[in-house]
């Protein structure tokens, strides 16, 4: 099994602060992550003024200000990430961040990133997504809120448009996500009907449903994460803190070792153990030279480094070859 690629999406957990940006690098970092991503738009191009702020955000924000005014506070701007696109790549790990518009798809192409990370709600961005696909570089689309029906169209407008290779992230867009509408196997489904990698971008608490998704085949692992989930701001109640993520990290390496390669046979570590834990035929009882082996007289017993018991019916009524302690494994 080739390795799951695991995205720390900072999101806007840094609040508008490249300090806390840089920060949110080392942890990703540290925690084992092959990717950090970030989130880049301007935001009067991303929503109007009277878009109304999510259930979710009203709760961990208050009610009192708009969409608009809300993620005024939280995004950097476009020259702040080409520092952090520097750092990163200092620090050993690979940078990417999500454009919200179609400015920000020029500003992140010029910036030379290499990979496309389509969020949700842009699915049904038909502009947007022709101009992703025209870069021709690999693409990959969460489906959070999606049919079946919409997930293959905007494949379609992906690949007509010359798109790279997509991989689809099965969501549940919903901060925190309930554990009974993640629905697993759509991943399962999203694979089979359309015939490409998937993975599975998380909103849920903990760490133990990504992990499940590797063992379900996930190629792609996403979760947002905060240096402390006690910040001002909408999405920290619904994100990892990074000894968190370290731990999931940590799962997901261990289920990817655990996964094998389907092949049904003893494994090297357990090889030693067939002779302790496996039996073999013994003497129940002295048995002289000739005497015939009966029920009576032997037994099946541990270790297992004699006659199988597998045997049992062609050793019986056969003489004994030799004199047999009680205990002695039986030579034929």
């Amino acid at each position: 099994m080739s390795s799951t690629l695991i995205i720390a999406e900072a999101g806007v957990n840094y609040n508008g602060r490249l300090d806390l940006a840089y920060r949110m690098v080392d942890e990703a970092k540290k925690a084992g992550a092959d990717i950090v991503k970030f989130q880049t738009g301007v935001p009067e191009k991303v929503m109007s003024r009277f878009a109304e702020k999510a259930e979710y955000q009203k709760q961990t924000t208050g009610a009192g200000e708009s969409q608009l005014e809300m993620v005024r506070k939280l995004m950097l701007k476009f020259e702040d990430f080409i520092p952090l696109k520097r750092y990163c790549g200092e620090q050993g790990i690979r940078f990417l961040s999500t454009p919200f518009d179609l400015s920000s798809v020029d500003f992140l192409d010029e910036l030379g990133c290499d990979l496309w990370k389509i969020p949700s709600g842009e699915i049904t961005n038909l502009p947007y997504l022709i101009r992703i696909a025209r870069t021709g570089k690999p693409i990959i689309l969460s489906t959070g809120m999606s049919t079946l029906e919409e997930v293959g169209a905007a494949l379609e407008i992906l690949k007509k448009n010359g798109a790279g290779e997509v991989t689809l992230l099965h969501c549940t867009t919903e901060y925190p996500a309930p554990y009974a509408d993640v629905n697993l196997r759509a991943m399962n489904t999203l694979r089979e009907t359309f015939g490409c990698r998937v993975g599975y971008s998380d909103h849920t608490p903990g760490i133990e449903i990504p992990v499940a998704a590797v063992a379900l085949g996930a190629a792609v692992i996403e979760k947002h994460f905060t240096l402390d989930r006690n910040m001002e701001g909408p999405d920290h109640k619904a994100s990892l803190e990074p000894d968190e993520l370290r731990e999931m990290i940590r799962a997901i390496r261990h289920v990817e070792k655990a996964m094998g390669s389907g092949v049904k046979e003893p494994s090297v570590s357990e090889r030693k153990n067939m002779p302790i834990a496996r039996k073999s035929i013994v003497a129940a009882r002295d048995i002289r030279r000739g005497e015939i082996l009966t029920e009576e007289n032997i037994t099946v017993k541990r270790p297992g480094s004699g006659v199988s018991p597998m045997k049992w019916f062609e050793v019986l009524g056969t003489p004994a070859v030799r004199d047999f302690g009680e205990d002695e494994l039986i030579e034929l």
